[in-house]
């Protein structure tokens, strides 16, 4: 008997585009789910993604998107990649351009149009072709599940998983007309949103079923504090959104056959090695301190404010800090000054995949001062290589990251140092405390080890998705 077919769609897809933890998840969950559904991945055929490198072919099918009475050429291209199909959507207007989504600081201002084309494309192909389920990811595809409301003949159902909610898609109006949407899409029940319009909320509205990356974060959004004005209209269809934690590529991330590291480990005796090549190559010093790093997107949800603001009392403490990232220049800026002025301080501006997998093989704490983390992967990836995350106790950090004072080993979470409120004292009483921890060595390496194995993959998430999927099929059937 032959799978059920599923389309994941996806604006960043690792290895091929990424600018964030929606590419990591992209690449690994459909992965997860390739035993029981025939899964392929679709995205956009981005300037920037090596053609050649991932053997990316024609497909031989071309077509054209009629959208708001203008005709786009659209081309499709496919590769099998690690075993998972992957389909790409070519047109000049949505992928010939230097960036993924606009310059660090600000979005393309025609957005709206790329990712409109972009779910007119695949809505393309699900008319063309046969699937059970789409699964759409965050507002760049979340048209789609409106689109196919529109198409009769359409039978698939659609999933669609929100991974930041601050990330909405938000246009002018009149962006409806040239989408050829009909008027009837701008009010409150649908995409209107403060007389502007608003990808997120389609993909609310229409899609059969709405998740997102954390049991805490799926609460949390239902709130003033964390739905980004969208909290009444998720009240309102909260009867089919779902809190599923987010899992790692655990054969990517894995510090035993991590061939970027120059001593690949599996206990902490070879993290000690790999943190003294680190120090060597950035210049850093005195590998008897702790390192605390930071990888991640240089901005304001990450904690950036608290972390520069904190930062000379930190250095005054005897550890050394790194930090890897890019985001906002403001960050790139104020960070680059400090290490100037710290010999303990280092950062690298830009994102570099291979460096980030040494840095969590030589640090010792993990910093992660987020002022909310839908689920995060960062934290998991470090305690997955023997490291001690500093979390604020909020979304999928929550989930994931216990407080080691309570810790014990049949615990199938991992541990870290855990603060309740983002503030200078009070995240300075967390650093304070992972310092005392790391003196107690006995103590420190007994949490790190229990960090190393516990199970951070796809596994059981997947199933939750699976259950979610099998769920609607059962309801096709019955229809």
């Amino acid at each position: 008997m032959s799978k059920p077919r599923l389309l994941f769609c996806a604006s960043e897809v690792y290895p091929f585009a990424k600018s964030g933890g929606l590419a990591d998840v992209a690449h690994s969950l459909p992965r997860a789910l390739c035993s029981t559904y025939a899964v392929e991945v679709v995205l956009p055929l981005y300037q920037c993604i090596d053609r050649e490198a991932f053997g990316i072919k024609p497909l031989g099918e071309e077509y054209a998107v009629q959208m708001g009475g203008i005709s786009y050429p659209v081309m499709l291209y496919g590769c099998t990649y690690e075993g998972v199909a992957y389909r790409f959507i070519y047109s000049p207007l949505l992928c010939d351009r230097t960036f993924l989504y606009g310059p660090p600081d600000s979005g393309y201002e025609d957005n709206a149009l790329r990712y409109g084309l972009f779910s007119y494309a695949v809505v393309t192909l699900l008319k063309k072709e046969a699937y059970s389920i789409v699964h759409l990811n965050d507002w760049q595809s979340a048209l789609v599940a409106l689109l196919i409301k529109e198409e009769t003949i359409i039978k698939t159902k659609s999933v669609f998983t929100i991974h930041n909610l601050a990330y909405q898609g938000v246009f002018a109006h009149q962006a409806l007309l040239e989408l050829g949407l009909d008027g009837r899409y701008f009010s409150m029940e649908s995409m209107e949103f403060y007389g502007q319009i608003n990808f997120m909320k389609a993909g609310i509205a229409y899609a059969d079923r709405i998740t997102t990356v954390s049991p805490t974060y799926a609460k949390e959004i239902l709130t003033p504090e964390f739905g980004c004005g969208l909290e009444g209209f998720l009240h309102f269809h909260r009867h089919k959104l779902s809190g599923i934690v987010n899992g790692i590529d655990t054969k990517h991330f894995s510090p035993s056959q991590d061939k970027t590291l120059v001593f690949p480990y599996v206990d902490l005796r070879g993290k000690a090695v790999n943190k003294r090549a680190y120090l060597k190559q950035t210049a850093l010093k005195e590998a008897k301190k702790p390192l605390f790093i930071f990888v991640g997107r240089f901005a304001s949800q990450k904690g950036l404010d608290l972390l520069i603001e904190i930062l000379p009392d930190l250095v005054k403490r005897e550890c050394t800090i790194a930090f890897l990232g890019e985001g906002e220049s403001k960050y790139h800026q104020a960070l680059e000054a400090l290490a100037k002025t710290y010999d303990t301080v280092h950062v690298t501006c830009g994102y570099d995949e291979a460096l980030s997998h040494q840095m969590y093989a030589a640090a010792d704490f993990f910093l992660m001062p987020s002022l909310f983390e839908p689920c995060g992967l960062a934290q998991m990836i470090a305690m997955r290589y023997g490291v001690l995350p500093i979390v604020h106790h909020v979304g999928g950090l929550a989930d994931t990251v216990q407080d080691y004072t309570s810790f014990t080993a049949q615990s199938a979470k991992g541990y870290g140092v855990v603060f309740s409120q983002p503030k200078a004292e009070t995240f300075l009483a967390a650093l304070d405390d992972a310092l005392a921890l790391y003196t107690n060595k006995r103590r420190y390496n007994k949490v790190a080890k229990h960090n190393m194995r516990c199970d951070f993959s796809w596994q059981e998430s997947a199933k939750s998705y699976l259950e979610i999927y099998e769920t609607l099929r059962a309801q096709s059937s019955h229809a």
